[in-house]
């Protein structure tokens, strides 16, 4: 699939007292990044809860945090989907600053992301028409 970005302001509140983004607050950003991605191809998480009875839930995340992030910078987000199996898919993620023209990674993450039937919280098949879209933009 085709690497989708977010724009992501660091706002006082996602900040310790240092002015340095707090650790969690990188998974919220990525968090954004992989909804936008499923909004951008026409799937919006409210909707398939109601309208095809299934959630997607954080199975496992490996995060690398390799330079901090701070107040009021502009962040870029990346999501990838590098692997798609029949109820979970993996997203491959990077949080990013320009710097004068040159990108410097501040972290990566590899996400594994399960399909669950939102009434049980089983793992439930990713809907074929959704598998249709994630397939045809690799």
């Amino acid at each position: 699939m085709t690497e989708f970005s977010w724009p992501v302001r660091v706002y006082y509140e996602d900040t310790d007292s240092g002015g340095v983004v707090y650790y969690a607050n990188y998974l919220r950003f990525m968090e954004r990044a992989r909804t936008e991605l499923l909004r951008r191809s026409g799937f919006e998480q409210d909707a398939l809860i109601r309208d095809e009875g299934i959630l997607f839930a954080v199975r496992s995340i490996a995060v690398e945090y390799l330079q901090p992030a701070r107040f009021n910078e502009l962040l870029g987000v990346t999501a990838r989907i590098s692997e798609v199996r029949k109820a979970s898919l993996v997203f491959d993620q990077k949080i990013f600053r320009d710097q004068g023209g040159t990108v410097v990674e501040l972290c990566t993450g590899v996400v594994k992301i399960a399909c669950l039937d939102a009434n049980t919280m089983r793992p439930k098949a990713i809907p074929e028409k959704i598998l249709r879209e994630v397939n045809s933009e690799s």
